[in-house]
């Protein structure tokens, strides 16, 4: 299986979460929650959005992987990365072809475990 590579572009950089052990908005301080939106207000979205889909696509390679393999909710995470990746398209680039690539490992493996599935 293809696995997307998360290193695109080491100019972008990452989110910084450190500072904070919780995300939930309601769990953190005014000072925290205002550094997380300055952050994400300078990211770009595309890069952001294509993190996301990088956690769909570990996602549902944790479920495939599963012994035996959860199919109904790898099909769930891959369908919620179809939406996104095909959804989207170009406009997720320069993240793009490498997710539908990640996209297409995933369904592959997933027909491939659900054929083994039925023969049993």
């Amino acid at each position: 299986m293809t696995t997307p590579d998360r290193s695109l572009d080491p100019d972008l950089g990452e989110m910084d979460y450190s500072d904070s052990d919780d995300l939930d908005p309601s769990h953190m301080d005014a000072q925290a929650l205002e550094d997380l939106r300055s952050q994400l207000q300078e990211a770009n979205p595309a890069v952001v959005i294509a993190n996301h889909c990088y956690g769909l696509f570990e996602l549902a390679a944790v479920y495939l992987s599963s012994v035996p393999p959860k199919l109904d909710e790898a099909q769930l995470a891959i369908d919620a990365l179809a939406a996104v990746v095909d959804g989207l398209g170009e406009r997720l680039a320069p993240a793009h072809q490498e997710l539908s690539d990640g996209l297409a490992s995933l369904r592959l493996a997933f027909v491939q475990l659900h054929a083994a599935a039925k023969k049993q």
